[in-house]
């Protein structure tokens, strides 16, 4: 097992280096294990398969911080697995911000988002909104201030590009540039245009939460800066769709012997530690 601060390190240094790695999509300990298996660099534990993993729930904002860390320190107690988390808007103003940051922390998170999405999204509003400008410099100020170990980085989240337009976003970047922070999340990112324009003007590494066919090349993404690009959360998605077909199958009579798609043999002795947990009940246990 890793340090949480060798985590972190390992985090740092993807940012530092040259190449875009994809992260792997995790939301509990096992799905964390298995990525960890495949040699994945990093785990992206985001807020909508946070949702989905405590609530059963769309993305709408509707777990608390508890719940979230909580989920995180699940994630992160059940390997090395560096984990990047999207802590969405802080659960709150800059204070609330620095109270998620703290948490997320002691959970042994490797690198964690805040984004200046306005969120819970207000009565009436019928597209998402951005706080001010000003507010989000404060509250990416204030994550960054609230960090016991420095080696924990930061992100900036914006999503202007998509939802008002490239000149904010632009400016959102520059402005965000000088807040401390470690690295300028995008979303909404579509077309090589946006990206370039981007690149030209952060001064940190980039993440992008979303992935278009024009812009999805690895080179590419990676000769603008971007250092880690996530692919969508998929394996949430895979893992409700086995577990319905399983279900069904025996809802219709299949016999369990007869049922496909089950892990080899030996991968979920793997997976769940077996072999370490043998180990200590046969020396602590006689």
């Amino acid at each position: 097992m890793k340090t949480v601060t060798e985590r972190r390190q390992r985090a740092r240094a993807v940012l530092e280096g040259r190449a875009c790695v994809h992260p792997a999509s995790v939301h509990d300990p096992l799905s964390a294990r298995i990525a960890e298996e495949l040699g994945f660099e990093l785990g992206m534990f985001a807020g909508s398969t946070a949702s989905l993993a405590i609530l059963g729930a769309p993305d709408h904002i509707l777990i608390t911080l508890t719940e979230f860390a909580q989920q995180c320190r699940r994630i992160t107690r059940a390997g090395s697995l560096p984990l990047v988390v999207d802590a969405d808007h802080g659960y709150g103003n800059a204070l609330n911000v620095q109270r998620t940051v703290e948490e997320c922390e002691v959970a042994g998170i490797a690198a964690m988002s805040i984004e200046d999405t306005e969120l819970p999204r207000p009565y009436g509003a019928p597209r998402p909104r951005l706080i001010s400008l000003e507010e989000g410099v404060g509250k990416m100020r204030a994550a960054v201030a609230a960090k016991a170990d420095r080696s924990l980085c930061i992100f900036a989240r914006t999503g202007a590009m998509n939802v008002t337009s490239k000149e904010d976003c632009l400016a959102r970047i520059k402005a965000y540039n000088g807040t401390g922070t470690d690295g300028i999340f995008l979303t909404g990112v579509t077309t090589r245009d946006e990206l370039d324009a981007a690149a030209e003007v952060a001064k940190q590494p980039l993440i992008l939460g979303t992935l278009s066919p024009e812009i999805a090349d690895r080179d590419y993404l990676a000769s603008r800066g971007v250092r880690i690009a996530l692919q969508g959360h998929a394996p949430s998605q895979a893992a409700a769709q086995a577990i319905h077909a399983t279900l069904k199958a025996l809802r219709d009579g299949v016999s369990p012997s007869a049922l496909t798609g089950l892990p080899e043999q030996g991968a979920m002795a793997r997976w769940t530690r077996e072999e370490p947990y043998s180990a200590a009940m046969k020396d602590y246990l006689g």
